[in-house]
């Protein structure tokens, strides 16, 4: 992970004071003693016009000097002292030393442009009172040296320039390339945050995919299996019921039986088998479980031209037939052709709605209605209350619980409306509508 310097201030200042590294404090001692030299030297001539002991001006030459040891701790104060000592013409690296580390520190830029104009001004003046003294010693000598007016003036301020600017500019860079560093810094840890956050997201996210994608697989197989199941446990109760009275009857019972296990096995076959397919890859890496859900769930809901349509509605009422259920199926409005995903999401509806009633209901009327509408279709499962005499109403069929949960899932997932509950007569209704896409017969 990238770093702003954070941690090495943290493991820095205990050690170096105000340094953030060993080499950073090799540099100022460095410079300061060189500073402190070149001050304890200029110190000589300052105490022998000041009318001080030559020792007196040494030691404060080197006692100004060594405050270029803290300049990154306090370059105002380096600056100051610079400027103030400009008069005694001493300090000369102290003074170019302390202006780019003002320049380069976070001083307020309002600030550093008054102080690198004092001590622009500090040196111009002594320049001009040191040049026009070397004038005047030259006036005086054998050559015969005549300077105009502009002259002191004009190299005096070039000498001033060229000693206070490119101290200052070039701390005004370091410092202006110091904040752009640290500015990428800190935008590399806040992409790398946010890369960690969305990474985090997308996890959350495959999670629940993965956790929808079981509901799904869930939900299809219980739509595909668990009404076949259902009628074949009806007729086995039958089977048994009538298989000493009527043994013709019984037969066809079991053949019936027969019939549908097969057909929910093939149904089965068929799922499991895309379920393995989409498991089965070339690597033994590990095939994600969002992509073999869509393979399941796409499976088990069957192709457009092979899944379950309202064509097959007839189909379904007459095995509830069969299994001894009076089930009645009323189309109203014209029949046309709609989205291959409506189409299967209506026949389930009807599908699991009978399942109920032979789990439930067991002889009891039951009327399926189905209207076509303008732009959608409706359909409506609703039976009677259970006979008091039914004679298979000791089927008991095993209920988990998440037939109407299935059919409420699968009709708002398209849009639709999905109602469910008793009614006054004592039976249940099972109601949904779905918003419908019109296809148009081909050709």
């Amino acid at each position: 992970m990238t770093t702003t310097g954070a941690d090495r201030d943290a493991g820095g200042v205990g050690s170096w004071w105000w340094w953030g590294r060993g080499r950073s404090v090799v540099l100022d001692v460095g410079l300061a003693v060189v500073s402190a030299l070149e001050c304890g030297i200029e110190g000589v001539g300052f105490a022998g016009k000041a009318g001080l002991p030559v020792p007196v001006g040494v030691v404060f030459g080197l006692i100004v000097g060594s405050v270029l040891l803290v300049r990154r701790r306090w370059p105002i104060a380096v600056v100051l002292v610079s400027i103030a000592v400009a008069p005694a013409e001493m300090g000369f690296l102290m003074g170019i030393v302390g202006l780019y580390s003002l320049a380069a520190s976070e001083v307020p830029r309002r600030i550093t442009a008054v102080l690198a104009g004092m001590s622009t001004l500090a040196v111009f003046v002594v320049t001009v009172v040191r040049l026009r003294q070397d004038v005047a010693q030259v006036d005086d000598g054998p050559q015969d040296f005549d300077p105009s007016g502009w002259y002191v003036p004009s190299v005096s301020l070039f000498m001033t320039l060229g000693l206070n600017a490119p101290p200052v500019l070039f701390g005004l860079y370091i410092g202006a390339r110091r904040r752009l560093m640290e500015s990428l810094r800190e935008r590399a840890d806040s992409l790398e945050q946010e890369l960690s956050l969305l990474a985090d997201r997308a996890e959350q996210r495959a999670q629940w995919a993965r956790q929808e994608e079981r509901t799904r697989i869930a939900r299809e197989m219980h739509d595909v299996v668990a009404h076949r199941v259902s009628l074949m446990v009806v007729h086995a109760a039958a089977l048994q019921a009538v298989a000493l009275k009527d043994p013709q009857k019984a037969v066809r019972n079991a053949a019936l039986v027969g019939d549908m296990g097969r057909q929910a096995l093939t149904e089965l076959r068929e799922m499991l088998g895309v379920l393995r397919e989409g498991t089965a890859p070339a690597a033994p890496a590990a095939v994600p479980l969002a992509a073999v859900g869509r393979a399941a769930a796409a499976a088990a809901e069957a192709a457009a031209d092979d899944g379950p349509c309202l064509d097959a509605l007839e189909m379904l009422c007459e095995q509830s037939r069969l299994a001894g259920a009076a089930v009645e199926l009323m189309v109203i409005g014209e029949a046309r052709p709609y989205a291959s995903e409506v189409e299967r999401t209506a026949y389930r509806v009807v599908q699991e709605a009978l399942t109920n009633v032979h789990k439930h209901a067991v002889g009891a009327a039951v009327v399926v209605r189905l209207a076509h509408r303008g732009a959608e279709v409706a359909m409506q499962v609703e039976n009677g209350p259970c006979p008091s005499d039914a004679s298979d109403a000791d089927v008991r069929l095993p209920s988990g619980g998440n037939g109407l949960v299935g059919m409420r899932e699968r009709v708002l997932r398209l849009g639709g409306v999905f109602v469910s509950g008793p009614t006054d007569a004592g039976g249940f209704r099972v109601s949904a509508v779905l918003p419908v896409a019109v296809e148009e017969p081909a050709a």
